[in-house]
């Protein structure tokens, strides 16, 4: 990123992250940037390029965060990494809602392709599922749905983090101890 346009793409993430993609007005970031929109046109063109930059760049965070999960080797690591990278968060829950629109489903599912892989090991050990990676990977698959559903700037916060880990926890346990001789390929 150009020190020029860093300004730019940060107002805008942040606005995208909060707001959604249908609040992102070129006049909004200008202003925030203390900008006028002929500065806009004259680095990004278009609000078209302006979203690619915001997606890559989005993407280039995703990998940040992908990193530190992959480090992460407890729950704290883990709720500290979150908490540190809210706008990220909210950034992706605002392509989860809105992957209707085919270029945010792409995004969206790209970041996934790095980020379920390297929040796995830790995550196995937040839930209590290190011996049985399928069920783990399962049991992500539905809770990255539900926290998306979830997360607001408000719940976003350590406090609503060990709850939601609480929560998984205790779902996997009761799972466990209900269905001791049900296996994942639906044998008995």
């Amino acid at each position: 990123m150009k020190a020029i346009e860093k300004p730019w793409l940060e107002t805008g993430y942040r606005n995208f992250a909060y707001d959604g993609p249908g609040n992102l007005k070129i006049e909004r970031v200008a202003k925030e940037v203390n900008k006028n929109k002929s500065s806009f046109y004259h680095l990004f063109a278009s609000m078209e390029i302006f979203m690619e930059r915001l997606l890559d760049f989005h993407i280039e965070q995703a990998k940040v965060i992908a990193q530190k999960e992959a480090d992460a080797n407890e729950e704290q690591q883990l709720i500290t990494i979150f908490i540190e990278h809210k706008v990220d968060l909210l950034f992706n829950r605002q392509l989860r809602f809105h992957r209707s629109n085919p270029v945010f489903e792409t995004c969206f599912n790209r970041v996934n392709t790095f980020t379920f892989p390297a929040i796995m090991p830790v995550w196995k050990k937040i839930i209590g599922l290190t011996d049985d990676s399928a069920l783990a990977e399962m049991v992500l698959a539905l809770s990255i749905e539900n926290f998306y559903l979830q997360i607001t700037d408000e719940t976003l916060s350590e406090d609503w983090l060990k709850s939601y880990f609480k929560t998984i926890r205790g779902m996997v346990y009761r799972f466990k101890i209900s269905s001791p001789s049900i296996t994942l390929d639906g044998a008995v």
